[in-house]
């Protein structure tokens, strides 16, 4: 991709700078609470399955130092920006380039404690996007949710966490996915308001794991009314991950919450 082709972007209110196309994918939240939902320490492996350019990668490697991180990428234009924003970043990301459902032998040699994924939101039936990279990276073609999901269950270690964000439509086909191959499943609920249904889910399970399924109070995004009053809509929380990077632990119960926040 040429120079005025991409535009370089602040998440993690600067901390992390990313280049992305000007037209096509480009991060806007869901990666960052995505990242902020996995519990990882230094030391442990990790796979951002269908990294695009780094987002979730390179926040949660801001967030804790001494991850091994990896990456797997089908678009090598989306994973060289990966590479690029990784180096830029000052954060060790090995970014490998292939399909998920076949993926390269140096990738099929490791397993991971923790896999996140972010996968297209819409349905092969839905329109395709103008822009070839933006479309494969919102409509799922010949992998699926669960190819996806089972791609992911692949990687992980016994016991290791699976990690995704998704709309709450799908929740019933995650679950099924899920099956008996993992348990412990918690729920994250996002909602853009306190008066409005949830417009995503974030689920965790552990693989080979039992345990009942936890669903914890939402994540509420934005405070009421702040659309039309207020130039900086979010709410405390929200900011505390968006910004502040933030995770977002759920079991470590605060007052009041379902779920903690702990500062880098």
């Amino acid at each position: 991709m040429t120079a005025a082709a991409l535009t370089c972007d602040g998440f993690l209110d600067g901390r992390i700078r990313l280049w992305q196309p000007r037209r096509g994918y480009r991060a806007a939240i869901d990666p960052v609470l995505l990242a902020a939902f996995v519990p990882a320490v230094p030391g442990e492996r990790v796979l951002d399955l269908g990294c695009g350019a780094g987002t979730a990668a390179l926040c949660l490697g801001a967030r804790v130092p001494g991850l091994e991180l990896n990456g797997l990428e089908l678009q090598s234009d989306y994973a060289a920006l990966a590479r690029r924003n990784a180096a830029g970043n000052g954060i060790a990301l090995v970014v490998h380039e292939g399909d998920l459902r076949r993926p390269p032998a140096a990738l099929r040699a490791l397993s991971f404690d923790h896999v996140l994924l972010n996968p297209p939101f819409h349905d092969r039936q839905a329109p395709a996007a103008a822009d070839a990279g933006r479309d494969v990276a919102h409509r799922e073609a010949e992998a699926g949710l669960a190819d996806w999901i089972a791609a992911a269950l692949r990687r992980l270690s016994p016991g290791g966490r699976l990690a995704l964000i998704h709309r709450p439509a799908r929740l019933g086909d995650i679950l099924t996915a899920l099956g008996s191959a993992a348990g412990g499943v918690e729920i994250l609920p996002v909602a853009p308001r306190a008066d409005a249904k949830a417009s995503r889910v974030l689920v965790a399970a552990r693989k080979g794991r039992g345990g009942p399924l936890a669903i914890w109070p939402p994540l509420i995004l934005h405070e009421a009314g702040a659309y039309a009053l207020d130039a900086n809509p979010y709410t405390r929380h929200a900011l505390e991950v968006l910004r502040g990077g933030a995770a977002l632990l759920p079991g470590a119960r605060g007052a009041g919450a379902g779920w903690d926040l702990t500062q880098s």
